[in-house]
């Protein structure tokens, strides 16, 4: 597909970066823009700036936050002594749309996976290792995606706690095995955090 202007295909080449995004799709993308006020553009490419420059990681969790500390850690209502443990931002936001768990979030930031070089190093573990070793946690949830990625990072991290005497749980496995935690209906999720198992490595 030969683009007739260099401008045109540089802003196709970034769009068509984004992750499920095609060059024909990202080509559609580019000439809906081209079509936008300077201003819309201009409002468009400020968000980003600004997005990149003011979202924050939570320092106690982890999640993505305006501030150092996300509302959701700083929400006194919530149960600080339960922690549901995720793979990634995505995965929290798929759990608070069922608006069942009433605990706080521990996001991994990944899965360990050797094929993609991501190692436990790699990964937010030990602040989690360091919360359960304060003695203020009764229980920690694994809320990780049914997959083999996600099944090696819930035993590596119940190696990791399984001597102290927090309650280690999973999600029933209503969530397919297989299936992103992010893409499970919200009903079969809600049904999942709400008849979680203790944790068993068997």
């Amino acid at each position: 597909m030969k683009i007739p202007s260099k401008h045109l295909e540089n802003a196709v080449e970034q769009i068509g970066s984004l992750p499920g995004i095609g060059k024909r799709t990202a080509l559609r993308l580019v000439l809906h823009l081209l079509n936008r006020t300077p201003e819309e553009i201009l409002q468009f490419s400020e968000s980003l700036t600004d997005m990149k420059k003011h979202v924050k990681k939570c320092t106690s969790c982890g999640n993505i936050s305006d501030h150092e500390v996300c509302s959701i850690c700083l929400d006194p209502n919530r149960d600080h002594s339960i922690v549901c443990v995720v793979e990634d931002i995505r995965d929290v936001l798929a759990i608070e749309a069922v608006q069942s768990f009433k605990g706080v979030y521990h996001v991994l930031g990944g899965v360990v996976s050797p094929m993609e070089g991501i190692g436990p190093s790699d990964l937010n573990i030990n602040s989690l290792v360091e919360k359960v070793q304060t003695g203020k946690l009764k229980e920690i949830i694994f809320a990780l995606s049914p997959t083999m990625e996600g099944d090696t990072t819930s035993f590596y991290l119940f190696k990791k706690i399984k001597d102290t005497p927090v309650l280690i749980t999973t999600l029933s496995r209503g969530v397919s095995v297989g299936t992103e935690l992010q893409y499970a209906d919200e009903m079969t999720l809600s049904r999942s955090l709400l008849h979680r198992q203790v944790y068993s490595n068997d």
